[in-house]
């Protein structure tokens, strides 16, 4: 079995189930602008930074804010909403501590900004889980491109071909995979009906990556793909 050098974690919809909150902060922050915001079903926003979220829904609703105002706004809703909305994925904060005791080491790469991956952590109690925490808005692109997989794995001083990727998303995997990483998608209620043929394993739950790995007292492993 192979054992990765350092696990990344994607953080909303991997550890947080967080697009109920952060639908909430964009139906907020639209309507002090005369928007009624429904997200469309098939709207996917994952992986994208803040910014680059702001730059489709101001062309889409003729703002004239800046995109940067917007997304600051809209961060300030999210931090503000965090402690009493934050619902934790199945596992989390567990499966980190557990790999933890068993030496891996972990970071974190979101699209969100720091300030929003500052507060969640906090509310999880799980900030001294993870060696570094690497925001979207610290590289040039967001996922699908690979930027922050890659920061993440330099600043671990960790080759990509050593690095496990946890991800829900199809843009999230795309992103690891164009880093040259393998791959451990654990689908979401949001993402469960995207394509994830590249991964190299599909899991039913954050729980069962501990099983995967072969880590002592992990839950049974139920996989809908295994290609390693």
């Amino acid at each position: 079995m192979w054992r990765p050098t350092a696990i990344i974690f994607d953080m909303d919809g991997v550890l947080t189930d967080s697009e109920p909150l952060h639908a909430q902060a964009t139906r907020m922050l639209l309507a002090a602008y005369g928007v009624e915001y429904v997200q469309p079903a098939e709207e996917n926003f994952f992986g994208l930074t803040d910014r680059e979220v702001f730059r489709i829904l101001k062309r889409r609703y003729g703002l004239e804010e800046a995109e940067e105002e917007l997304a600051v706004a809209w961060c300030a809703l999210v931090v503000q909403l965090l402690p009493e909305r934050l619902v934790p994925m199945p596992g989390a904060p567990d499966v980190l501590r557990a790999l933890g005791r068993e030496r891996y080491r972990l970071a974190l790469a979101s699209g969100s900004a720091p300030e929003i991956i500052a507060g969640t952590l906090a509310v999880l109690g799980v900030e001294a889980c993870f060696e570094q925490v690497v925001s979207g808005a610290e590289v040039g692109r967001g996922k699908p491109a690979p930027d922050v997989f890659l920061e993440t794995a330099r600043r671990l001083a960790v080759p990509a071909a050593e690095c496990l990727v946890v991800e829900d998303s199809r843009n999230g995997l795309l992103a690891a995979r164009a880093a040259g990483m393998a791959c451990a998608v654990v689908p979401c209620r949001s993402t469960a009906r995207q394509d994830f043929a590249e991964a190299t394993v599909s899991l039913a739950a954050l729980t069962d990556l501990l099983a995967w790995l072969g880590v002592p007292g992990g839950p049974g492993l139920h996989t809908d793909r295994d290609t390693w």
